[in-house]
């Protein structure tokens, strides 16, 4: 097994999980003082004893599950609530008329109170608050009443498992963010040892190449200018964040900086532009076809600018160019003929993305892309 196929064995909500075995525990302890102080007034007390004896191994099972990540399994979580509510629906045939009249304990007790919390822990806080309200509504089933004790202990259960759902959730963002802030921190240090390393070798060699070239004039000239061009963006490189996996964030900002050119120049905010990996690569690979564009149709001394811009609800991208721009009529007789071009695959490639691609051009006046992509709510900015 490689390294990328091994699972993560660290859980953030460890410390949860924990709290719940020991909470399983001390409330079993508390059932066992329940049965004893109530033994001669249960109808059924070999069912009581029995529905206790099935507490005992239903927690050793839990605990030597729940202490390991591996076994955490969602099905045991499910089987959790499941057992504590069929437990508790016993307790009309254990329990006399006597202990219902005094509002006697379940056969489950508090007990029951951990499953929604294991619930919670496993699933967040929906799930934390689905367990809750099962386990109550199982409480009120079984004491065939519902009154002013029942409605308080539905509502403990329920907004127990929602609060350690709520918990489990965060510590699981956290750790996340930590754990990118960390990639992230590694990446870094390891592309400044190679911007050290390249500086003092390839970069110094281009970097004389292109000098000597300008001197020297004619082909050496032209030599130049490509070693101006690669230097740039050799240093663009060097300086730039990896996508990273596809499954992660990267930032739009750092992989556009790698387009940078002699004839390109890319603007951007000071701050990072994180977006989910694949749409940069989609949107990357837009600027790319634009750009490829201009190469060929816009002639060699042609510039183009790309720009940059993160608004609160949506990211906007412009590549402009100073070519010739597109004569009257020429898009519309090259899709009459059937050639789709480089303007149906960006519009293509944005609409899939939920964004839109306008092409403005005129003979003369260049060639202006404009692309807009919609942020997901959950990642839009508050400020600027």
């Amino acid at each position: 097994m490689t390294t990328a196929q091994k699972p993560n064995l660290h859980d953030a909500v460890t410390p949860l999980w924990w709290g719940t075995i020991v909470l399983r525990w001390m409330t079993l302890a508390f059932a066992l003082g329940a049965v004893i102080v109530h033994l001669d007034e249960y109808r059924n007390l070999t069912l009581a004893w029995a529905a206790f004896a099935v507490m005992v191994v239903w927690s050793i099972v839990t605990t030597a599950a729940f202490v390991r990540v591996r076994s955490r399994w969602a099905g045991l979580v499910v089987a959790d609530v499941a057992v504590t509510c069929t437990i508790m629906l016993l307790s009309p045939l254990a329990l006399s008329d006597y202990q219902f009249a005094i509002t006697a304990p379940l056969l489950t007790t508090v007990w029951a109170s951990v499953a929604p919390l294991t619930a919670g822990a496993r699933f967040g806080a929906v799930g934390g608050a689905a367990g809750g309200l099962i386990v109550a509504v199982s409480t009120g089933v079984s004491r065939w009443t519902f009154d002013l004790d029942v409605a308080r202990d539905g509502l403990l259960l329920f907004a127990s498992g929602m609060i350690i759902g709520m918990a489990a959730t965060t510590a699981r963002r956290s750790q996340a963010a930590v754990s990118r802030a960390m990639r992230t921190e590694a990446a870094t240090a390891e592309r400044e040892r190679l911007a050290r390393s390249i500086h003092d070798s390839v970069l110094q060699v281009l970097a004389r190449v292109r000098r000597r070239g300008a001197e020297l004039g004619g082909e050496a000239a032209e030599l130049a200018n490509q070693a101006g061009e690669q230097e740039i963006a050799l240093r663009a490189l060097v300086t730039s964040e990896p996508l990273g996996p596809s499954d992660g964030d990267a930032d739009l900002r750092a992989a556009l900086g790698v387009l940078a050119t002699s004839r390109v120049q890319v603007s951007g905010p000071a701050c990072e532009v994180r977006l989910p990996a694949d749409t940069v690569t989609e949107l990357l690979t837009a600027v790319q076809e634009a750009l490829s564009n201009v190469d060929k149709h816009a002639g060699e001394g042609a510039k183009a600018w790309v720009l940059l811009e993160e608004l609160s609800d949506e990211i906007v991208l412009t590549v402009r160019d100073d070519g010739p721009g597109i004569p009257e009529g020429r898009l519309e007789a090259a899709a009459e003929e059937g050639h789709l071009g480089v303007a149906q695959s960006i519009r293509a490639r944005l609409a899939e993305l939920g964004g839109t691609a306008r092409l403005d051009t005129a003979p003369g006046a260049g060639t202006e892309w404009e692309i807009h992509l919609p942020r997901p709510v959950d990642r839009r900015r508050t400020t600027r």
